[in-house]
Formats: structure tokens, C-alpha cells, sequence
């Protein structure tokens, strides 16, 4: 069974009830979810080792690190060399164009908490899309069956016509 959300809360309905044209668009729609949550695992996976690369490379930085030169990113390919002028204190890009100060051990925090949420949401997301998944493979049988049963009764519909057939050519 399926549950699908009304204006007055959730509604079940039998999926075995559907016909096949209902099935096909319920499929087409559960096909059409698991690829949205499919690419939306592919930009949290890209999100989650952006953080995880970034809280290695504050792992590096040390009192050593101040006046070291380095390339500062501008843009995702476009970078300029710079010079590392505080090593104690670190510009974290938190998006929209913001930047916040922290320490070292502030910028590990951060990215840590940033790793873990990323994950957290990858694992709500990757559970719905296992739900989902299932419930189409739900779909996919019922469809299975009910094309079956289409096809039995146009075989017996196609053998009795032809003992028709046979029998008036008997007579």
C-alpha cells in the first residue's frame, strides 16, 4: 500500500486497485524521486569531501605555516599566490559570499560539525530513496502481475475464438 498526502492528511490506498496505467505513472513519478534523491546524495558526497579537505588542510596549518607562501583560491580554478600573514587565526568561506573568523581549533569545530551534518543528511536521504526504491519494486510486481493476467485472458479469449472458428467450420 501506498500513502499519499491530501489536504486533510495522509491517505492510503491499495495499489493493487490500480490499474496499469496508474501504476505506470506512479512508477515514472517514484523513478523521477529516486533520481532527485540520487543527485542530491551526489552533491552532498561533493559537499561532505569539500569539508573533510578542508578541515585536513587546518590540520597543517601550524605556527611553522606563518609566512609560508600558498595559493589563494579566487575561484574553483582560478587561484593567486598569496602569503600566510596569522597562522592562529583562519577566513572560512561559510557561503553566499560570508566569511567568518575562527582559530584553529574553532575551524576544526566547524568543519567537523559540517561533516557530520552533511552525513546526517545523507543518511535521512539515502533511507527515503531505500523506501522508495521498495516501494517501486512493490509497483513493478503488481504491474507484472496484472500484464500477466491481460495476457492470460487474451490467450483465452484468442482460444476460444479459434474453437469457434473450428467448430463452424465443422458444421
Amino acid at each position: 500500500m501506498a500513502s499519499v498526502k491530501s489536504g486533510t492528511g495522509p491517505q492510503v490506498i491499495d495499489i493493487s486497485k490500480l490499474n496499469l496505467e496508474q501504476l505506470t505513472s506512479l512508477k515514472n513519478q517514484l523513478d523521477q524521486e529516486l533520481q532527485f534523491f540520487n543527485d542530491s546524495l551526489q552533491q552532498l558526497k561533493i559537499a561532505q569531501m569539500k569539508f573533510n579537505e578542508s578541515g585536513e588542510c587546518v590540520d597543517k596549518i601550524t605556527s611553522d605555516t606563518k609566512g609560508k607562501e600558498v595559493l589563494v583560491p579566487l575561484t574553483s580554478c582560478m587561484y593567486v599566490p598569496g602569503t600566510i600573514s596569522d597562522a592562529e587565526n583562519l577566513l572560512i568561506d561559510i557561503g553566499t559570499g560570508y566569511y567568518i573568523e575562527r582559530d584553529i581549533g574553532g575551524a576544526k569545530d566547524y568543519f567537523s560539525r559540517k561533516v557530520k551534518y552533511v552525513t546526517e543528511q545523507m543518511e535521512k536521504i539515502q533511507k527515503i530513496a531505500t523506501e522508495k526504491n521498495k516501494l517501486r519494486e512493490v509497483v513493478m510486481d503488481i504491474m507484472e502481475v496484472k500484464l500477466d493476467q491481460q495476457l492470460g485472458s487474451i490467450k483465452q479469449q484468442q482460444e476460444a475464438a479459434a474453437a469457434a472458428a473450428k467448430a463452424q467450420v465443422k458444421a
